[in-house]
């Protein structure tokens, strides 16, 4: 790949910002130690794990929460539960969940909580022109901005550029310094990259980065390259980036009618029990899952229901909700459609139930004119099992529902 003329060697970009990157952290406010906020409200006798964030030195339970629900009063009793880690997307309904955050977050001291979110650029690789054009001339600055006044906030904790799929493009000089940059101005105070395509190959880059503080990645039972997932945390882990995990639940159901959930304690004390994990971010959309999810945040272990509920020997443990995003799909399809994203909208839908979300996702990765319903049959074979023209037909009924409509 040619090297942009109009940005510095990395080499000497890092080296010449290298005090921005170590004064950056020193924002006001620095987060009020979560374990005696913890036994505050709950007392010594109440455990709690935590973890460190890697070289962040933040100190959080190994639950955290996602984008789950439109529902301000989960968020508010996560918080007052202990929860302290916020992840968001500037994404996720077009930016009102950022909006929702910030609501909830009105009142509450600004060291009392760890907010994340994230821009997100999409799959592709620099190597591409059009992607290499998208990532030098996206408005980072303004869509950040755009973030930080939806939350009512001067600065977030962790900024992620998420969707990213490839070692090139974690590595892109363009996409490097302006990161930097939002550091640097103490827009944040660490970054990182967030992906669930490729994880192995994104976490191994961001270790080879040596800018990036933490990565965001998807882990489950259900992945069929969990191990090398596992194995790339691992060594991320040592070289000191802290760990956060998404996609825990793996879909929620095995099937689309929801007849037979996931064991979803179980799903989440697999990927906890991995001590290279810091904490995870799974959707809590009602009190019910949040209360499902704090009675594990002492005891992580799994009986042996539980495995043989998730079905760990099985190789792959059925097709379920969950697509594993290992993009076999793409040079099938004669169409070249974003099959993964597409399949993982049908997730978010059946399996989240999260419409608004599975909507977002879709109108980024679906044609206006499907060509999936002149097909007679479908040359895509799913080495999961997934049947893809049917979720896709099924789910692409969504895209023109009303916005309003599914908030």
């Amino acid at each position: 790949m040619k090297k942009d003329p109009l940005v510095q060697n990395r080499r000497n970009f890092l080296k010449n910002s290298i005090a921005g990157f170590a004064g950056a952290v020193l924002i006001p406010g620095a987060l009020a130690s979560p374990k005696d906020i913890w036994r505050t409200r709950y007392g010594s006798g109440k455990n709690m794990i935590f973890r460190r964030l890697g070289r962040t030195g933040l100190e959080l339970p190994i639950i955290s929460i996602g984008a789950g629900c439109y529902d301000k009063s989960v968020y508010q009793s996560a918080l007052d539960a202990g929860i302290i880690h916020i992840d968001t997307s500037q994404y996720y309904y077009n930016g009102r969940h950022e909006q929702l955050v910030g609501e909830v977050l009105k009142g509450r001291k600004r060291d009392s909580y760890v907010i994340a979110t994230s821009i997100l650029f999409g799959s592709g690789s620099p190597e591409e022109t059009s992607f290499a054009d998208r990532l030098r001339n996206y408005p980072l600055d303004e869509k950040f901005e755009d973030s930080l006044r939806r939350l009512g906030l001067e600065y977030v904790d962790i900024f992620y550029m998420a969707g990213i799929n490839s070692r090139e493009a974690v590595l892109f000089d363009p996409f490097v310094e302006k990161m930097a940059n939002l550091k640097k101005a103490g827009k944040t105070r660490f970054i990182g990259v967030a992906t669930h395509q490729n994880e192995p190959e994104v976490i191994r880059a961001a270790v080879d980065a040596k800018v990036y503080d933490v990565v965001l990645s998807a882990l489950n039972f259900m992945q069929n390259h969990r191990e090398d997932v596992r194995n790339e945390m691992a060594r991320a882990a040592k070289a000191g980036l802290g760990i956060i995990a998404m996609k825990t639940m793996a879909g929620v159901y095995w099937d689309k009618e929801q007849t037979q959930p996931v064991n979803t304690r179980a799903a989440l004390k697999w990927v906890l029990n991995d001590k290279n994990v810091h904490t995870a971010i799974p959707g809590i959309s009602t009190h019910d899952q949040l209360q499902a999810n704090l009675s594990i945040m002492g005891d992580l272990t799994l009986s042996e229901e539980e495995k043989a509920d998730l079905k760990l020997n099985d190789e792959p443990p059925g097709a379920g909700l969950y697509c594993r995003q290992c993009r076999r799909c793409l040079l099938q399809c004669p169409f070249q459609l974003e099959i993964p994203d597409i399949i993982r909208s049908f997730m978010y839908a059946y399996g989240y139930k999260n419409l608004a979300l599975a909507q977002t996702v879709l109108k980024n990765s679906i044609p206006d004119m499907l060509p999936c319903y002149d097909c007679d049959s479908c040359s895509v074979i799913c080495p999961n099992g997934i049947k893809i023209k049917e979720r896709i037909t099924d789910i692409a009924r969504i895209k023109e529902i009303p916005e309003e409509f599914l908030s």
